[in-house]
């Protein structure tokens, strides 16, 4: 009896155990699309007001489309069925540009922004995650290869990161001649570029290499880095990151 009574107690544990894993691992998983949109969406309204009437605007704006072209052809019943879930992509597609808006907003005037707004970039791009220079002001610069070259992205008033990117561009001239070295400037002024915009306009400058040469290039610039300053002091480029989610409108 003290035996069946003890395989019952196992029994009875053991069917406890496998019981709660199903709801551990419900605690574990990621949210589903619909909430990590709605995440999206509040994160983007927190920022920007506005961006619920832009949305409602885009939608409206389809639908009436689409109800004259049913007008015009005599099917209208037809041309709404349709115009529903365009518009509900017109306002996903407007909600999107606006939460990349609001994202790379949080990072204006931290340290590593820039390196931040290159990170969004992935097919034909090798970034490097540690700014490659920077001065006594922190003011950083950050390299990346690609198709178009080397991109030099530095954060900083000009008049300051000249200097250093000046340097930092002799140093790779010395070890790739022929390659290309774009400079771009992140910031809020008139002449710099907004870190929404730096990974557009990196993708807009010319390509000039082939893609095996890229990370040829990569290999060659390894031995640069063996000399390479540690990072100023309360500068983490790995914590300066927008939210993926929010920049691609999930």
């Amino acid at each position: 009896m003290a035996k069946n009574s003890d395989n019952e107690a196992a029994a009875q544990s053991k069917r406890g155990l496998f019981s709660r894993k199903p709801k551990a691992e419900k605690q574990n998983k990621e949210p589903g699309r619909l909430k990590q949109i709605g995440q999206v969406f509040q994160m983007t309204r927190r920022n920007d007001p506005m961006v619920v009437w832009w949305m409602a605007l885009a939608a409206l704006a389809v639908i009436a489309v689409c109800l004259v072209i049913g007008i015009l052809i005599n099917n209208w019943i037809t041309m709404l069925i349709i115009a529903i879930p365009l518009a509900l992509l017109a306002a996903m597609f407007i909600m999107s540009r606006r939460a990349e808006r609001a994202a790379f907003s949080q990072l204006e005037g931290r340290p590593g922004a820039a390196g931040a707004a290159m990170s969004v970039l992935r097919r034909g791009w090798i970034l490097k995650q540690e700014p490659v220079a920077y001065n006594r002001h922190q003011d950083l610069v950050f390299l990346a290869v690609g198709r178009p070259g080397v991109v030099l992205v530095s954060e900083g008033p000009k008049n300051r990161v000249r200097e250093i990117v000046g340097s930092e561009r002799k140093r790779i001239a010395r070890v790739l001649p022929n390659v290309p070295i774009h400079v771009i400037n992140a910031g809020q002024d008139e002449d710099q570029t907004s870190l929404v915009n730096v990974a557009k306009e990196m993708k807009k400058l010319p390509k000039a290499i082939t893609k095996l040469e890229v990370s040829a290039i990569d290999k060659r610039l390894s031995t640069l880095t063996a000399n390479r300053l540690p990072i100023p002091k309360g500068v983490d480029p790995n914590r300066a990151r927008p939210n993926r989610r929010a920049t691609r409108g999930r």
